[in-house]
């Protein structure tokens, strides 16, 4: 139950971040859906493609499904209420990496993938809708930005694997990685941090 309170939470977050970049680029309510469908679950079919576990998981339970339409009525109904909009999606994209990396890291544990496999599946999962979501809105994604993005997904792994290794709760190594992530997202973008530009300026 908790890990499908987590996954769902990811889906949620990722759903309304599909739907205000949708709202943004004014597209009409099937755009909307589409958008939200898949940025929450553009990197979760990914993975599940890699490590070989088909059908895919929304094919196999159709609650996925049932969250995203139900958090997109909501974001469409209330989307006023997000008045600053792009505020709005920051925070739900960034709450979204956060689950997704624990989903994903969770998912490779499962298959008996080593540390490593299991953060690069965790970021896969992490990024990989919002790179969909942002290819078919016409942006650059943000990932392959300067952004802290990938980075704090990987690094938010790192802290996990570590916990781990102390023996502290899973439930508890779960959360504080979230927390890990996320924080890590919020002060990069807050302090102006930034990965190394390769490009000099002339």
């Amino acid at each position: 139950m908790f890990y499908f309170i987590i996954d769902a939470l990811g889906i949620i977050a990722f759903s309304i971040s599909g739907v205000l970049v949708a709202i943004q680029k004014k597209m009409d309510l099937f755009g909307v859906f589409i958008i939200a469908f898949v940025t929450a679950l553009g990197g979760g079919t990914l993975r599940d493609l890699l490590i070989g576990n088909t059908p895919v998981g929304w094919l196999k339970d159709p609650v996925y499904l049932s969250i995203i339409l139900g958090t997109v009525v909501f974001a469409i109904l209330f989307r006023t209420r997000l008045k600053y909009i792009k505020k709005s999606l920051f925070l739900f994209d960034t709450i979204g990496i956060g689950f997704y990396t624990m989903i994903g890291i969770e998912r490779g544990l499962d298959t008996g993938f080593s540390s490593i496999m299991c953060i690069g599946l965790g970021t896969i999962t992490a990024c990989f809708g919002g790179v969909t979501r942002d290819i078919l809105c016409n942006e650059i994604p943000v990932i392959f930005r300067k952004e802290i993005y990938a980075t704090a997904c990987i690094l938010g792994g790192i802290v996990y694997f570590l916990l781990r290794e102390f023996s502290i709760n899973d439930a508890y190594s779960y959360m504080a990685s979230i927390f890990v992530v996320v924080g890590i997202r919020f002060l990069a973008v807050w302090f102006k941090i930034a990965l190394p530009n390769i490009y000099k300026t002339t």
